[in-house]
């Protein structure tokens, strides 16, 4: 009798084992195919080896960039899955170390992108302190980030569009890019979204957005309505510029002066305000996710397209990562377009790097804006897109 129960009991826990394995083939089929998971494996390894076959002696990435560039690489590098004790990142981390600065911040020496490179590194260096070698480094970082911030510190006034944003150095114009950066850095180092700081950064972030609101009646806010996301909503400090009256955009304005939302900029605005703990039942989330139904694509820049001839592939790379960052902190495996059509994005994402691929390993955009014609700035870019991807497989 005992034995009959323990043989019953058996195949009732074969049983089920058998069906949690078939579900989860099944789920992961359904998120991201064999045939998808192959390439991405395959293209992140070459990319991982194209960029340590390339790396400087001093262990900087094309070091005449600034700083910035060798964080980018070491944190692609090590989102993927290289140890820190890698030969190639180890050296990395110790060249970004001679880079750091009294005040705290982390650039190069007169840098005009010390907000930029100062929130890569922090971006770089809370992947690597596991053991809390970095942990008074990234504070000292932290604290040099907040002050950069337009707000209290600046005596910058709350109904000004300049508030709560981040520009590339000190006090510079502010951008969507640069605080979206910043946000991104400052809850990587710890903060949570209902930090001082973060919740600032979102008052300037929800006024880039084309939506008039009670978070953002800006003067741009109705112009255009499409939801989207532009670059800046912030004039030029000490410019009298009548074609920038009330903030800029790098696809241009529309017929009635309204600033274009365009991809890369929406998907940072996005992926801001999720990391700040806004939920997706807010407007401001939903209106983001109308503007990347109506506009998904993997083949351009969606809306950088209007600023010219061949502009849409300006910031292709840049778009491709943010687009996996934000889908990804959005918490979806599929996106259905406004005519209907289905996207696993992750799968979508992959094939479209693998296609884009160069011989050597690496990636290279044909618009130089925007430093894209650097083979270690866009090769970090889609690897950093690629981890984005890889994390769907994992989490099975």
């Amino acid at each position: 009798m005992i034995r009959s129960l323990q043989a019953l009991f058996a195949v009732v826990v074969a049983n089920l084992c058998l069906a949690n394995f078939l579900l989860s083939q099944v789920i992961i089929e359904d998120r991201l195919p064999d045939s998808s998971r192959q390439k991405l494996d395959e293209m992140t390894s070459r990319g991982i080896e194209f960029l340590k076959s390339t790396q400087a002696p001093d262990g900087s990435f094309s070091k005449h960039l600034g700083p910035g560039l060798t964080a980018l690489a070491a944190t692609a590098m090590l989102s993927n899955g290289i140890e820190k004790s890698d030969k190639s990142v180890r050296s990395a981390l110790d060249y970004l170390k001679t880079q750091i600065k009294a005040s705290g911040g982390i650039h190069a020496e007169d840098s005009l992108y010390r907000s930029y490179e100062t929130c890569i590194a922090i971006l770089c260096l809370t992947e690597a302190n596991q053991d809390g070698e970095f942990t008074e480094t990234i504070e000292a970082a932290d604290a040099y980030v907040r002050s950069l911030q337009w707000g209290p510190e600046t005596e910058t006034d709350p109904d000004d569009p300049a508030y709560g944003g981040f520009g590339y150095g000190t006090h510079r114009r502010p951008d969507l890019s640069n605080t979206a950066y910043a946000i991104e850095a400052l809850r990587a180092a710890g903060a949570k979204g209902d930090d001082e700081a973060i919740q600032r950064a979102i008052i300037f972030v929800s006024r880039t957005q084309n939506m008039q609101s009670q978070f953002n009646n800006t003067e741009a806010a109705d112009k255009i309505g499409d939801k989207g996301f532009y670059y800046t909503p912030a004039d030029t400090p000490g410019l009298v510029d009548s074609e920038n009256r009330f903030g800029s955009s790098q696809a241009g304005k529309t017929e009635t002066g309204g600033l274009r939302s365009y991809g890369s900029m929406t998907y940072a605005g996005l992926k801001s305000l999720l990391y700040a703990g806004v939920t997706k039942e807010d407007i401001r989330v939903q209106g983001a996710v109308e503007w990347i139904k109506r506009n998904y694509t993997l083949e351009h820049n969606p809306g950088m397209e209007f600023a010219g001839p061949k502009k849409e592939l300006d910031g292709l790379f840049y778009y491709y990562q943010v687009f996996g960052k934000a889908l990804d902190a959005l918490g979806v495996d599929k996106l259905e377009d406004t005519d209907g059509v289905e996207h696993q994005w992750r799968a979508d994402l992959i094939e479209k790097l693998a296609e884009l691929q160069q011989a050597d390993g690496s990636w290279i955009n044909q618009s130089a804006r925007w430093m894209e014609d650097n083979q270690h700035l866009v090769t970090s870019y889609v690897l950093l897109a690629l981890a984005y991807a890889r994390e769907d497989a994992e989490k099975k």
